[in-house]
């Protein structure tokens, strides 16, 4: 399913919020229970509020007896009103007890969901193609894997604080002053039809609203994170007055739309206040009347207890709209990250556990397209054998598909049409841990991680000794930068190995690739930052120290290449042709226009030095 078709969808259901919660689902349900006791307990304090004052501070029988028994009437409605109030103050105690248990339970639960959410979320972008993380930018899966995430968190522990305890709170307090008046009882009741009708209002408008203002989170992080990377470029370019307004604009954006999503809920406080008062004032109002005039039985405890539980249904009401209004915002957020979830991986594990026992490599009419349309292919009908132990160079222009061609050997990318063989076996037949397992890969810009030398020197081999990462630091020309280094091999690297240069981190790399001892190791333009003498040692030594295994260089230079068993020449995504440097030189135009125009380039700088 591509990321478009997902967006149409809108999977914005909520089944993926059950399997998270995982073992902390026991911690849900307490936390609904704990919520169910509280507000039980909390609807029996107005009731015990009623019996203390018609029962014991205006009992009608006190003003008969008081002249005949005054000490015994004193005596006698004292010990009831403490006796009821000690009650009240068990009832109110209990209640806050439960209210705790159950906020400590929803907290926990929330915080346990939020925890396997970012894990399950992680674990499906590790299992995502390069065609899938093409789908997102970065910034927007870190926005999803954080901000979305944390508003789907705590949106969850007011869900389960308030789910059960304000359409219960609603329900009882309802119940109990119908039993107390019923025709009193309707006029909170008239309240009800208008939240429902102010609350789907403002979800409407609600929706998108939250939706643009993520959008807009986005665009922020990205301005930060292309800042922060860059910043060296930035600072060589005396462009830093220029990067503090564009960030500026993306927070400004941010902030303006966050305020349009804001204003919403700053509606409900009026409305609930609204409500409120204009409740307790008629029922005030015509209660009053009723005693005054004793045309009912209504008693004042009565009315006082009526009015609480109008103030309860009410604020259970209010509190209801604002947990679907923080609904509607955690609702976009979960679009976002099921998008990410939901995202069908199209590069899976085949049905083999075989592992790759040797490096050969077949190109089998191999066509392939970006976006999956044939009429936009970036390679057209490879064909091309790569013996195991033999060492190929690829050449052409930029664009012409040199690393799309090295990207379908690990699996990066599947093929649109035709095979591509590694082992004289399909790689879509091999599990992913296998095949890569027999393929290192250096990039000319992959990343170096935090941490020391040798932790990433040990990525390509956890359990590489010391000696083999000297061994392979040696090949790489790495150890004579690295020996220069106080702590050596625990020498620590800052974020994106900002203390080493461009060289010293390209031939890490290379290092790191050859602790793994592949059956492949492609070498994508990775040495493009070191010196030709370097570059030259580098080559031979692999030569020597890897003879079994199969090395596929891609380089701008062709003197990186010329040393290559064969090489291949890449044209506008064709196969031009496939040769020595000497049978190419006679036979293709374009490698022999490649090669005297770098030759004469560097002899011109020759003679200028």
């Amino acid at each position: 399913m591509s990321f478009i078709e997902s967006k149409k969808k809108r999977p914005g259901s909520f089944r993926h919020i059950w399997p998270n919660l995982g073992r902390y689902r026991i911690w849900t349900l307490a936390a609904a229970i704990f919520g169910g006791l509280e507000v039980m307990l909390e609807v029996l304090i107005p009731m015990l509020m009623s019996v203390i004052v018609d029962g014991g501070l205006y009992r009608e029988q006190d003003f008969m007896l008081r002249e005949l028994f005054p000490e015994a009437l004193i005596a006698n409605r004292d010990r009831f009103v403490l006796t009821v109030g000690i009650i009240m103050v068990i009832v109110a105690c209990c209640s806050m007890a439960c209210g705790i248990l159950s906020a400590r339970c929803s907290a926990v639960a929330s915080q346990g969901f939020a925890k396997n959410l970012r894990a399950n979320l992680l674990g499906k972008i590790q299992d995502f193609s390069f065609a899938n993380t093409d789908h997102f930018t970065t910034s927007s899966l870190i926005t999803r894997a954080t901000t979305d995430v944390n508003t789907v968190r705590n949106t969850m522990q007011q869900f389960l604080r308030t789910l059960i305890r304000s359409p219960f709170m609603v329900l009882m307090a309802t119940v109990m002053a119908f039993t107390i008046s019923p025709h009193l009882a309707v006029i909170f009741l008239i309240s009800i039809p208008f939240l429902a009708g102010v609350l789907a209002i403002l979800m409407k408008i609600g929706q998108p609203r939250f939706r643009k203002m993520l959008q807009k989170m986005d665009s922020m992080n990205r301005a930060v994170q292309e800042n922060l990377i860059s910043s060296r470029v930035v600072k060589a370019y005396v462009r830093g007055d220029y990067e503090s307004e564009r960030f500026r604009g993306t927070a400004e954006d941010l902030r303006q739309a966050t305020l349009s999503s804001s204003r919403l809920f700053t509606l409900t406080g009026p409305i609930q206040m609204s409500i409120l008062w204009g409740c307790t004032i008629v029922l005030l109002l015509l209660g009053g009347r009723e005693i005054i005039f004793r045309t009912t039985g209504l008693l004042t405890g009565e009315l006082v207890s009526l009015v609480s539980y109008t103030t309860q249904a009410v604020n259970a009401l209010t509190m209801l709209t604002w947990l679907i209004m923080a609904l509607s915002r955690a609702h976009a957020s979960l679009v976002r990250i099921n998008e990410v979830l939901d995202e069908t991986v199209d590069i899976t594990d085949g049905p083999s556990d075989a592992v790759v026992e040797d490096g050969s490599v077949d190109f089998e009419d191999v066509c392939f397209s970006y976006s999956g349309d044939p009429d936009k292919l970036a390679l057209r009908h490879i064909t091309v054998h790569i013996n195991s132990g033999e060492t190929i160079g690829i050449i052409g222009g930029t664009g012409e598909g040199k690393s799309t061609l090295v990207n379908l050997i690990p699996r990066f990318y599947d093929t649109l049409s035709g095979t591509v063989r590694v082992g004289g076996r399909d790689v879509r037949d091999y599990t992913l841990e296998h095949l890569r397992d027999g393929v290192s890969m250096v990039l000319q810009n992959g990343a170096l991680f935090s941490g020391t030398i040798a932790q990433n020197l040990r990525w390509g081999n956890a359990n590489a000794t010391q000696e083999q990462l000297r061994e392979a630091c040696a090949i790489a020309c790495a150890d004579e930068f690295i020996d220069r280094f106080p702590d050596g091999y625990e020498t620590v690297l800052e974020q994106n190995a900002a203390n080493l240069s461009g060289g010293q981190k390209q031939r890490l790399r290379i290092a790191r690739a050859i602790v793994k001892q592949p059956k492949i190791l492609i070498l994508d333009d990775s040495t493009s930052a070191v010196d030709m003498a370097t570059d030259e040692h580098i080559r031979r030594a692999l030569k020597t120290a890897m003879p079994g295994s199969t090395k596929i260089i891609i380089a701008q230079r062709i003197a990186s290449i010329l040393s290559c068993d064969r090489i291949i020449v890449l044209h506008e995504g064709e196969l031009s042709d496939v040769g020595t440097h000497a049978e190419l030189m006679e036979r293709s135009q374009i490698y022999r226009d490649v090669y005297d125009s770098q030759m004469r380039e560097e002899g011109e700088q020759h003679g200028q030095s």
